[in-house]
């Protein structure tokens, strides 16, 4: 049977539909695909240790699941209750930082009231008005947070069970993927999964070491500072700045303010400094060298990812579309025709040989 071969224009204008169809199932079904995602994602961190208790302990696929995914809620748990104590200490402080609120408020209203020439009553009345309206888009919204906060502990709880059922049924899985493909395809399917497996893990593991030195970087620097609070703000700078643009800009405001109320607007300033020169450092050097490193992707394509991934799935995009490129490039490295894609999502290596594709 004679095989057709499409002209160049044909294949590539079938490439980008199927490009457009994909993205458009992505975010139509996002509510299904993120905690699905996210629970293969966690599945595949837990895969060793859930071996482990499989072939050390001698324990059955479904306690060893259950044992994995508790430990891992376990240590979710500790690392929240160690920042509970780190807020509950700050909290401690609120009346006394209160007074000074109110005191740099009082001097702002006597600044007004000084140079520009506005009453203490036109400013209490704007006040009042701005207030008014802020509490009736509270009012109006307070639904939606019960809502948002709902949503958020129906997605953990998912996110546990898909990782549960993933890790017992991963031969099942793996069965499955396999017969999706002929016989002469299934050694070089297995080696795109096992390579998956490999990927994630060293991008989660690149996360995590990504965070620990930028919280440590951060402490250190607000205890050299003499910051009250340093460890409290270094490790949410930390956590925060893994969520691209919003998270260092939400850290940085959050810094100054508590800053200020302990201290002066100069050293308010220079904590606010000292974390945006360190973001600068993370985001160009840390980030795409640790997290991208790993993934083996470019800088260019994991920024590109991050930013697709927050137009579809929107905070949790940002994370999970990066090993999500990771997996497309292997596939393409492995398809015939799509050779081109992953040279462009790859590094800039010209020793790289592309691993052949097998001829049918």
């Amino acid at each position: 049977m004679r095989t057709v071969v499409l002209p160049f224009y044909a294949r590539l204008a079938l490439l980008l539909l199927a490009i457009v169809l994909i993205f458009l199932i992505l975010d139509e079904a996002s509510g299904i695909f993120i905690p699905l995602v996210f629970g293969l994602l966690t599945g595949i961190l837990l895969y060793p240790l859930n071996k482990l208790f499989e072939t050390r302990l001698r324990l059955g696929r479904a306690a060893a699941a259950g044992l994995s995914v508790v430990l891992f809620i376990a240590t979710m748990a500790a690392f929240i209750y160690f920042m509970a104590l780190q807020v509950i200490g700050f909290s401690s402080d609120l009346p006394t930082l209160k007074q000074r609120f109110q005191q740099i408020f009082d001097n702002a209203q006597y600044w007004l009231s000084y140079r520009l020439h506005i009453t203490t009553r036109q400013q209490t009345l704007y006040i009042n008005n701005t207030i008014n309206g802020a509490l009736n888009s509270v009012a109006h919204s307070l639904s939606n947070v019960f809502l948002s906060l709902t949503s958020i502990l129906l997605f953990m709880i998912f996110i546990f069970i898909y990782t549960f059922f993933i890790l017992y049924h991963r031969k099942l899985l793996m069965r499955f993927v396999l017969h999706l493909f002929s016989v002469p395809y299934r050694d070089r399917v297995k080696e795109v999964i096992t390579e998956t497996k490999s990927m994630i893990n060293s991008y989660v593991l690149g996360l995590l070491i990504e965070m620990l030195i930028v919280g440590v970087v951060n402490c250190s620097m607000f205890m050299i500072m003499g910051i009250q609070y340093a460890v409290l703000l270094g490790i949410m700078a930390a956590v925060l700045n893994i969520i691209p643009y919003l998270g260092i800009y939400t850290s940085i405001v959050i810094t100054m303010l508590v800053t200020f109320a302990n201290s002066t607007g100069s050293i308010a300033l220079e904590a606010g400094a000292a974390l945006f020169i360190v973001h600068l450092i993370d985001s160009n050097v840390l980030f795409p060298r640790i997290v991208g490193g790993r993934v083996k992707m470019n800088p260019f394509i994991t920024i590109l990812a991050v930013i697709v991934g927050e137009h579809l799935w929107g905070v949790p995009g940002m994370f999970l579309f990066i090993p999500l490129m990771g997996i497309v490039k292997l596939v393409c490295e492995r398809v015939e025709g799509l050779e081109a894609w992953s040279i462009l999502i790859g590094v800039d290596d010209e020793k790289k040989k592309l691993k052949p594709v097998p001829k049918k």
